[in-house]
């Protein structure tokens, strides 16, 4: 069975460092020319609205987790350095903003 999400050791110090919560979620991005795509993002604190994510603990921290990004191949990593470093998703998929509306 595939792993929820891989948290890299480095991400997983970064998250414990910010207070131990980390949320991965779709977040909606408009192009320049009228494009939209949901790109995953992660964000060191717990949902607004938790009904729609999975709880899980990993690594010894509490991962909120959109339920479509679950076992899709993602990895938590954390770039930059000093007070600028910052989480981000890797391999994370694209999801066109046309086929969302469709859905929705």
């Amino acid at each position: 069975m595939d792993s929820i999400i891989e948290i890299e050791e480095k991400a997983a110090a970064f998250i414990k460092q910010q207070g131990g919560v980390v949320t991965v979620r779709f977040s909606h991005r408009h192009g320049c020319c009228g494009g939209a795509s949901r790109i995953a993002i992660a964000e060191t604190s717990a949902p607004k609205e938790t009904s729609t994510f999975e709880c899980h603990q990993l690594q010894g921290t509490t991962l909120w987790i959109a339920p479509e990004l679950i076992q899709q191949g993602l990895r938590l990593r954390v770039e930059g350095w000093w007070k600028l470093r910052r989480l981000f998703v890797d391999g994370a998929p694209l999801h066109a903003g046309h086929a969302d509306a469709q859905q929705h």
